[in-house]
């Protein structure tokens, strides 16, 4: 009798132990990892301000993650916070996320961040429409942040747009350019701006602002001063771009813009990138850190892809005419037209 309850214990123990081994192993006998499906993502998602480019980036930056298998009510969870270009909601907002210990934070725009980077250097931080991260202080190297910091960079190439703009208004002396001095994506693009003026003997009024409800005033008494206006990917200036147009617009102002954003609002043309193919890069980039990497193994990229974009409308109405080599090759838009 005592022996075949013995047996009976040692059946069920070895019964037990073969359910559990079984549940932590694979076929291989190797140990498995819960993956990145099986449990919910915590997301934070900080946007700088609302406008066009950013909120393209933040919809790609989804729909990327989505892509890669991980998707809003099923394995992800984000809360969306916007800091209405306040760089004090932004420290805030950051704060909030590294204490209820988000697993990533995803920073649109270069304050927004610059305020992450601050407020946590454990969390990953996946970022996006950051013209230069190691200026920005956020990443010590492109290749390898050397922190706990990956994305995409939303930095075009300023020689070119130079060109475009020559190309399409040979007679300009003097561009102004407009820009937040204290955003240091555009300080950045206005150095290189003014690098690449200077070999074309143009000269650059600058017209600096600190927020929207100095554009109006600040540009309006610079316009008779310039023969055309250049807009970096400036988020400040971005957030007004409908008011800067129609200034533009009213004198005869061609506006040439670092981003499409501006085509719609009365700009003549853009040699930009997509901003929503910029945030599904960023997505596709948080699914690896998911999925094991850490942000210093994740090279921040830039897109290669870039588009020339012309308004037609504008164009006709500055009458402009558009050389036969960028038309062939430019998409065309239309809009920014307001009628007196």
């Amino acid at each position: 009798m005592v022996g075949k309850r013995k047996l009976a214990m040692l059946l069920c123990t070895i019964l037990v132990g073969g359910v559990l081994s079984g549940c932590g192993q694979d076929a291989t006998g190797s140990s498995k990892e819960k993956t990145a499906s099986s449990e919910v993502k915590n997301i934070g998602i900080i946007q700088l301000v609302q406008h066009d480019a950013l909120d393209l980036t933040n919809k790609g930056f989804i729909d990327g993650l989505k892509e890669k298998g991980y998707e809003e009510g099923k394995n992800i969870k984000i809360e969306q916070q916007n800091a209405q270009g306040e760089q004090a909601n932004a420290q805030i907002i950051s704060k909030q996320f590294a204490d209820s210990k988000k697993d990533l934070i995803f920073a649109i725009a270069t304050p927004a961040v610059q305020a992450a980077y601050n407020a946590t250097k454990d969390i990953p931080i996946v970022c996006s429409a950051v013209v230069d991260p190691v200026k920005a202080g956020v990443a010590k190297d492109w290749k390898s942040s050397g922190t706990n910091v990956t994305g995409t960079s939303n930095k075009t190439p300023v020689d070119k747009q130079m060109e475009l703009l020559i190309k399409l208004i040979p007679t300009a002396k003097t561009v102004g350019v407009i820009y937040n001095t204290s955003e240091t994506n555009a300080v950045i693009q206005v150095n290189e701006f003014k690098a690449e003026a200077e070999k074309h003997g143009i000269t650059v009024k600058e017209i600096g602002v600190t927020n929207t409800n100095e554009i109006s005033q600040n540009l309006a008494s610079a316009l008779g001063e310039i023969d055309a206006l250049y807009t970096p990917t400036d988020n400040t200036v971005a957030s007004s771009y409908t008011l800067v147009g129609k200034l533009c617009l009213e004198k005869n102002i061609p506006v040439i813009g670092a981003e499409d954003a501006a085509i719609s609002k009365g700009a003549l043309a853009t040699l930009g990138i997509d901003y929503y193919k910029l945030g599904k890069e960023a997505g596709f980039k948080a699914a690896e850190l998911f999925e094991g990497k850490k942000p210093s193994e994740i090279e921040i990229t830039k897109l290669s892809e870039i588009k020339v974009v012309i308004n037609t409308d504008v164009a006709k109405k500055l009458n402009i005419t558009i050389p036969l080599d960028i038309e062939a090759n430019a998409e065309k838009a239309t809009g920014g037209i307001v009628e007196s």
